[in-house]
């Protein structure tokens, strides 16, 4: 007989004694997981997690002394473990977006206290997410070259698709492209910002973006976004004008669809466990452009995005997928590949170059 499974080891960093308690108590009441150990700074998490020996870390972003970027960059190149931060202020989001950028996986909601009333909701997700997180194999954040294995994540095999010929790419007098798709999941942030960072303020194309992100984050993640790269970013608003050179995110708990002229929201069911979700953004821009339409799919577990790109290659516009060289994890990315949606794999950082080529020559560069 096989024995129970092995729990979870989570190291909580949180400097309130109250909030170490609350922490304490919801992931001890996960089956799934135990409380490894407990650190209230920055210096003493770095400290403990040699010898603690976590499977994930909650890490606060407000902490004495050093605060939770320094503490991601130095954890990812001494001591690789997977980050989850864990945010109070919603709205502030500075610190944690740099930690995703540096190296964190995800950004959740702090439950606060039991008093309130979406309590058990926030708790849940938190649990959840540790869980997920603590599966993702991560590396040290120093690059790495073509063909070193990416972080790998379980996740279901691609389901069967339908077989069909993709169309050959027009020539490069007929394509002139009209709009940009860019999707990305776990370690997106970063990934994003790596691309748009090396576009820039003149780029023709409007851009829309779905980031899976929890829905109180994604105002201040476009924020944020907008601080660190050279072009305006706008949360999407249904019917809002498509704007040459401007990035529509998608807002939480709605889809994004792409028409030629404006975006639209769609308060729909989730789609491959995700709102808004990369299907539902790519096959709406394989509808509204066609051949005229770019779609990236980056980083992320599971296959959002995958068909979506699959539809968008069939109507012949140009597909990317992250190579697994560059993914922190290649599921989105990879299905996409085995499902032949993708025209070309490309490491993160010759993306911005490729889509630069695009949009100057209309074909693929030889």
């Amino acid at each position: 007989m096989t024995g129970k499974p092995r729990k979870i080891r989570v190291l909580v960093v949180e400097d309130s004694p109250v909030v170490q308690q609350l922490l304490a108590h919801v992931i001890g009441e996960d089956p799934r997981m135990e409380v490894a150990a407990v650190a209230s700074s920055g210096e003493q998490a770095l400290r403990l997690v040699a010898s603690a020996k976590p499977d994930v870390v909650s890490l606060d972003i407000r902490l004495p002394g050093i605060d939770g970027f320094e503490v991601t960059k130095r954890l990812m190149r001494e001591h690789p473990v997977p980050i989850v931060v864990v945010a109070s202020d919603v709205h502030d989001l500075d610190i944690p977006m740099r930690a995703l950028q540096a190296g964190a996986l995800a950004v959740v909601e702090k439950p606060g206290s039991m008093a309130r009333a979406d309590y058990q909701t926030v708790a849940s997700h938190l649990c959840t997410q540790l869980y997920i997180m603590s599966q993702v194999k991560v590396i040290r954040q120093r690059g790495r070259r073509v063909g070193e294995p990416a972080a790998t994540a379980p996740t279901a095999p691609a389901a069967a698709f339908p077989a069909a010929p993709f169309p050959t790419a027009p020539a490069a007098n007929a394509r002139k492209f009209r709009a940009l798709g860019l999707v990305a999941s776990t370690g997106g942030p970063a990934a994003l910002v790596k691309i748009l960072k090396d576009l820039p303020p003149s780029f023709p194309l409007p851009i829309f973006v779905v980031q899976h992100i929890g829905a109180p984050f994604v105002a201040g993640f476009a924020s944020w976004l907008e601080s660190v790269v050279p072009m305006p970013v706008k949360l999407a608003e249904h019917n809002a004008p498509l704007r040459p050179g401007t990035v529509h995110v998608a807002p939480g708990e709605a889809h994004l669809v792409a028409d030629p002229g404006a975006t639209r929201l769609v308060h729909a069911e989730p789609v491959c466990g995700q709102r808004p979700s990369g299907d539902v953004l790519f096959t709406s821009m394989a509808s509204a452009f066609g051949a005229t339409g770019i779609g990236v799919l980056l980083t992320g577990m599971g296959e959002d995005g995958a068909r979506g790109l699959v539809d968008m290659r069939r109507a012949g516009a140009y597909t990317i997928a992250e190579h697994v060289s560059t993914a922190v994890i290649h599921g989105m990315p990879g299905t996409a590949i085995k499902l032949g949606g993708a025209t070309a794999e490309l490491p993160l950082d010759k993306v911005a170059r490729r889509l630069l080529e695009l949009v100057s020559k209309g074909v693929e560069p030889s």
